[in-house]
């Protein structure tokens, strides 16, 4: 006879990772992490050549996030973390050819010159401005509210964290809480004020600094090797193990791999959307959309020698309209210490996205040469690279454009009903790595208490930064 687990998890990405190590706290609570791959960590993936250390996967993530810091101190990752200030490191939009630096508060946001002072009027239209109908993209949305001076700005975010196009994501997918602010409070700006008051008497006054990206001096790799560490190869973790369905058949979750069959009484899809959603149709409650678009980006890293230099700060992002080969780039060895050998730079270039799919089918050679082409035009990099390699993400970012809010709302719906279901990871809820473990973190204490997880009761109102 079968062993029954308590919680069977699909996924050993930073999802499924942080869910079997909270389970793991719970006494006498069984469970299996299965994964198809050889190794865990899903999108992250750090690359150590030559001396040079870039990330084919996420870069970082910000220490502001609680449940984070209480990963962070539980693994005892707190201690080996590296933090580079947002407020020492400033960050770059590419404008009419060259680096515009752009402040990190609000305040001196609006006194630097990014657009003229008539448009800056324009933005505060937003007060009396009534929130779009339906589900406008964030194009649509920024120009109703604010004005088109400022879509080249939200274009460089929106770059920046989904390499995603404006004028398909929509505003109530990427920025769910700062569209539930404009539907309550008639406005972005009241609605911010009240809720900025109200955080200001709850903290009695106090002002929080700006928070710090956070890597280790190995790369984002050591956070998947400190949550694997400690599971129990073959009892709780299974690589190599890729499922082929799942079903519920007497009280009791069923996983079908190609060798062998699992029961549990939980079951966690900690997977990207499309992957779950492949899983889920056999089900018998159809989503709304069988996939999601995704965007796809490679990322090049390039060093430089003695000559070459990089401006102070993260990085730059650049808009559409600049119509640049690469969609922006960081500067790594600026951020964390040990990226590059002594005397040498490195910066990792992006390319692709949603808009330029057709770039990621070019030669290794052909986007190293047009990528250096094209920040040289920006950044001061005479000579040769004394490094340069292609590094190419296993998977794509999940885009949440048109049609996306219905279908957490089915996936929320699906977990109510589906006793012992439990939906998380990259794509639900934000792409972010906090995002994944704060949603991690609800799904294992929904779990603990033996309670349906129906998502997330009150989106959060998520700060923009550069």
């Amino acid at each position: 006879m079968k062993t029954t687990q308590d919680t069977l998890i699909i996924g050993a990405g930073l999802s499924g990772l942080t869910v079997a190590w909270k389970l793991r706290q719970m006494p006498g609570h069984s469970f299996l992490l299965i994964e198809q791959s050889a190794t865990t960590g899903g999108a992250i993936r750090s690359h150590s050549e030559n001396g040079f250390l870039a990330e084919c996967g996420p870069h970082g993530f910000l220490d502001n996030c609680p449940e984070s810091k209480t990963l962070l101190k539980e693994t005892g990752l707190d201690q080996e973390c590296l933090k580079a200030p947002l407020s020492k490191f400033v960050r770059y939009v590419c404008m009419n050819g060259s680096l515009r630096l752009i402040p990190q508060s609000p305040a001196k946001i609006l006194a630097a010159p990014l657009i003229s002072p008539l448009q800056k009027l324009r933005v505060l239209a937003d007060l009396w401005k009534k929130p779009l109908a339906g589900e406008p993209t964030v194009s649509e949305w920024v120009r109703h509210r604010f004005g088109k001076a400022l879509l080249p700005y939200v274009d460089a975010v929106f770059t920046g964290t989904y390499a995603g196009d404006l004028e398909r994501l929509v505003i109530d997918g990427v920025m769910p809480g700062v569209r539930q602010l404009e539907k309550e409070h008639g406005s972005v700006i009241r609605g911010l004020l009240k809720k900025k008051k109200a955080a200001d008497k709850k903290n009695s006054g106090k002002k929080k600094g700006l928070p710090a990206m956070t890597s280790f001096p190995q790369g984002m790799t050591r956070l998947a090797e400190r949550l694997t560490e400690e599971l129990n190869s073959d009892k709780e973790l299974l690589t190599n193990c890729p499922v082929s369905s799942i079903s519920r058949k007497n009280g009791c979750w069923q996983v079908e791999t190609a060798g062998d069959t699992f029961l549990g009484r939980n079951l966690v899809l900690a997977l990207p959307v499309n992957r779950a959603l492949a899983l889920l149709a056999s089900l018998g409650d159809p989503p709304p959309q069988a996939e999601i678009a995704e965007a796809r980006i490679v990322t090049i890293g390039l060093g430089f020698g003695k000559g070459a230099s990089l401006p102070p700060g993260f990085g730059y992002l650049s808009p559409e309209q600049e119509q640049r080969f690469c969609l922006g780039a960081l500067f790594s060895s600026n951020m964390f210490p040990g990226r590059a050998p002594a005397d040498h730079i490195l910066l990792e270039a992006l390319v692709g996205g949603r808009r330029h799919p057709e770039r990621l089918e070019l030669d290794d050679e052909t986007l190293i040469k047009e990528a250096v082409r094209d920040l040289r035009e920006l950044l001061d990099l005479p000579g040769e690279p004394a490094y340069a390699r292609v590094l190419r993400p296993r998977g794509g970012i999940p885009q949440l454009e048109a049609g996306y809010p219905a279908l957490l709302q089915w996936r929320n719906a699906l977990m109510q009903k589906e006793k012992g279901l439990y939906v998380t990871g990259f794509g639900w809820e934000g792409i972010g790595l906090n995002d994944m473990i704060k949603t991690a973190f609800r799904v294992s204490e929904a779990i603990k208490q033996g309670e349906q997880d129906g998502g997330e009761e009150s989106a959060e109102v998520k700060k923009v930064y550069f």
